[in-house]
């Protein structure tokens, strides 16, 4: 089964590049022809920048959780097929992903 995002990716350096060409095209207007309109937009493009910075963060924030969130998944599958083999500790799975999760500086896979 094929997972696809429910939104796709902006092309953020494509978006970047726009903002650049906008902001260069606003600059090169006569400082006489509406000053106060100029610089209102210069201003709100200037956002553009700060606001790619952050969605960049985000994006990879929830590659982060995704990975983590499956990584969870996968131990809850594995702890409910050894309990179904009859395994004597069957949610060692379980809390070797939370111990990896939580103590990532560690091994995974030690204790056991």
């Amino acid at each position: 089964m094929t997972h696809r995002h429910p939104y796709p990716h902006t092309d953020l350096q494509e978006v970047a590049h726009r903002n650049t060409t906008a902001v260069q095209l606003l600059a090169a207007l006569t400082p006489t022809s509406l000053p106060s309109v100029r610089a209102y937009v210069i201003a709100a493009l200037g956002d553009i920048e700060t606001l790619i910075d952050e969605v960049t963060g985000l994006r990879a924030e929830l590659t982060s959780i995704r990975y983590q969130r499956a990584n969870l998944l996968a131990a809850i599958r594995a702890t409910l097929a050894a309990d179904h083999d009859g395994d004597d500790d069957p949610l060692y799975y379980v809390r070797d992903e939370l111990h990896a999760q939580t103590h990532p500086d560690q091994t995974a896979g030690e204790s056991r």
